[in-house]
């Protein structure tokens, strides 16, 4: 061995071990920069030395090159999901119910439910050769790129093994907040929370971008493939866990083996109680029968093992103070009361506003500013306040009112007949009103306009460049360049973005347009009956009532908006500007006619809006919510509070490859 050769070892062992206990262990030994010195030298050495590449040196973390998109993976083992259940009888039930079908007292293992994105790790010799989210359980995306700029995920095993691990990849939350601070600094958007941060970032098709986000990972179950290399195999999944420690994972945390049911409750209660003290999101505990062969014995169910559940915690809930409440003028006109809260970390993130509704909310609450209220997030998302403590009042309290005149234009404000609780800005020209209302034209569902968020609306119209939507289609690179935080690429991507929404379809265009009562379905619909915008403008109520999805008050609104010269003129406008407004092409066939869809989660081969347009295509039906005329859920990887509901309704629910087999046939 040479001495290059055994230099590029040592840096590389060196490296590999200060990187573990600064990113892992948090008990760094040595300085950044004689962290980075190292770094150098090894780069240096292998770049001079193409023949000693090694695929596990820690320069491969951050080695990889942006990729177009990510290729699919076919797990060899399939990533399965779990049972919720939600209360503590729920939970008994699972025990009684383990306890009834084994002939011994069961062994659980009880640890938290990390909140991420699941992935598969696969090694061969000791090497790791691929990550792969979990998509729907069968297929998943390759993204061993970014999965190697995770530090806490081995590039080699302390032993020469060949096996598949699974893990859940999350980011901590003090990188979350970093993040952020940077972001809002920035004038970027905000992360919404940490789990979808780590999501996000995992599938960035740039590795670099990945390796900036600082993610880590727990790894909590042997998918397939031997532990030792003399064949032997544990019993249990404590000594899986064990192991996988020994070779090198980071295993989760916080777990206990126990036999008895009030062993299990006591340590859930013990965890929920240290949920704000943990550096990372959990949304609940797993729990699990320990014994391999119990396991066996139990076996599986048709998505799920039937000896395991999820326990998810409740909406986690927080007391604060309500400093004050702010009004937002919406792209109707309705006022929507926002509380100004003191700061509180709730569920992943740290929380001063939160939604009050309308009015009659604040009135049947009881709420008064300078109150202490509780507040939670809304499907761990939106956060809202839920209660007042008038018993914690010292006197300095103040009933809110609602003012007389639009805070945005100081025109007075009215009680909407047709909304009880709303109160709305009569003036149709209100500048609050203008900028969401261009907001919701360039939205994801609508236009799509990438790159025109909040901020850029506000800097155009300051500035003069639009004064309504139709004017985005006669911006000019040159001139937004100019403007504050924006530049020549910026510019450009905003201006070639403009452009791609000319031809996003008389639905989108319908949608955007923001009539009263239209939602995506319901734009949906009118495009397909009228097949133009033009079509559109002298419609009647009483035709529009002869569409499904179209009520009276949905129809008065259509004939009411088209009914304003101003309105038609935008619109005219938008057309000469080469806005695309074609007619909807018929459903190609009708096999899912009469059916009712709801998509929820990632799918893993293809967007949800594509899943749409197919099920569409095919006389089917999409619409945002649950019920009990819901026909199917279509869920994909992290589905959330819809699976939930529809699990409870009995609705049934499918995943994408089930949809496509239903679609095969049209």
């Amino acid at each position: 061995m040479t001495d290059i050769e055994k230099r590029i070892l040592e840096l590389r062992a060196a490296i590999d071990y200060h990187a573990r206990r600064y990113y892992v262990e948090d008990a760094p030994e040595i300085s950044d920069f004689a962290y980075d010195k190292m770094y150098a030298e090894l780069l240096r050495l292998e770049e001079e030395n193409p023949a000693l590449f090694d695929p596990a040196s820690p320069t491969q973390r951050v080695g990889g090159t942006a990729l177009d998109k990510f290729e699919k993976v076919t797990h060899t083992a399939p990533m399965n999901s779990l049972s919720d259940v939600f209360s503590f009888e729920e939970l008994l039930e699972f025990l009684d119910r383990m306890s009834a079908t084994l002939d011994h007292p069961p062994v659980y293992s009880v640890e938290p439910k990390i909140d991420g994105l699941s992935v598969s790790l696969r090694y061969e010799n000791g090497v790791l050769v691929r990550g792969a989210t979990r998509g729907d359980g069968v297929v998943g995306e390759d993204v061993t790129q970014n999965i190697k700029t995770i530090f806490s995920v081995p590039l080699t095993l302390k032993e020469p093994l060949s096996l598949t691990v699974r893990g859940e990849v999350y980011m901590s939350r003090a990188t979350f907040e970093r993040i952020n601070q940077k972001r809002e600094a920035e004038g970027q958007a905000l992360l919404a929370n940490p789990r979808n941060a780590a999501a996000g970032s995992l599938r960035q098709l740039d590795p670099k971008i990945a390796a900036e986000r600082k993610l880590d990972i727990f790894v909590f179950n042997l998918q397939e493939g031997a532990l030792y290399a003399d064949g032997h195999a544990p019993t249990s999944h404590t000594e899986t866990l064990d192991r996988l420690s020994e070779l090198g994972f980071t295993v989760l945390p916080h777990r206990i083996k126990t036999d008895m049911k009030m062993g299990v409750f006591a340590h859930i209660e013990k965890i929920g109680r240290m949920r704000d003290e943990l550096a990372f999101d959990i949304d609940g505990m797993v729990i699990k029968i320990d014994d391999l062969a119990d396991r066996a014995l139990l076996g599986e169910g048709t998505n799920t093992p039937r000896w395991a559940v999820a326990y998810k915690f409740p909406p986690e809930q927080k007391k604060t103070k309500l400093l004050d409440i702010e009004l937002a003028v919406g792209r109707t006109g309705v006022l929507t009361p926002t509380a100004i809260l003191s700061p509180v970390r709730l569920a992943g993130t740290t929380v001063s506003r939160a939604t009050l509704h309308n009015e009659d909310f604040i009135r049947e609450k009881g709420i008064m500013l300078g109150d202490t209220v509780t507040v939670q997030k809304a499907g761990d998302i939106i956060p809202e306040v839920v209660a007042a403590h008038p018993e914690l009042r010292d006197g300095s309290q103040r009933v809110f009112v609602m003012p007389t005149h639009c805070p945005s234009c100081g025109e007075p404000v009215t009680r909407d007949k047709d909304e009880a609780a709303a109160v709305r800005c009569t003036n149709s020209a209100c500048p609050a009103q203008l900028s969401r209302g261009i907001e919701h034209f360039a939205s994801k569902n609508a236009m799509d306009i990438e790159g025109l968020g909040p901020q850029v609306v506000e800097l155009l119209l300051k500035n003069d460049l639009i004064h309504d939507a139709a004017d985005l289609y006669s911006l000019r690179a040159e001139d937004i360049a100019e403007l504050e935080r924006m530049g020549d690429r910026s510019a450009a991507n905003l201006i070639a973005s403009i452009e791609a929404s000319i031809k996003a379809g008389l639905e989108r265009l319908i949608f955007a347009l923001g009539i009263r009562s239209i939602g995506q379905v319901t734009a949906t619909a009118l495009a397909a009956r009228y097949g133009t915008l033009e079509a559109l403008f002298v419609a009647t109520a009483e035709e529009l009532c002869r569409i499904e999805d179209v009520g009276q008050i949905t129809a008065d609104y259509v004939v009411d908006y088209f009914s304003h010269p101003q309105n038609v003129a935008l619109c005219q406008r938008l057309i000469a500007a080469g806005v695309e407004t074609a007619a909807i092409a018929a459903p190609r066939g009708d096999k899912l006619a009469g059916l009712t869809f709801v998509l929820t989660g990632t799918l893993p081969n293809m967007s949800r809006d594509e899943a749409s347009d197919l099920i569409r295509a095919a006389g089917g039906k999409v619409t945002g919510s649950v019920s009990k005329r819901t026909s199917f859920v279509v869920a994909g990887e992290e589905a959330g509070s819809k699976l939930t509901k529809a699990q409870a309704l009995g609705v049934p629910v499918i995943d994408e490859e089930a949809l496509l087999r239903m679609l095969e046939n049209n």
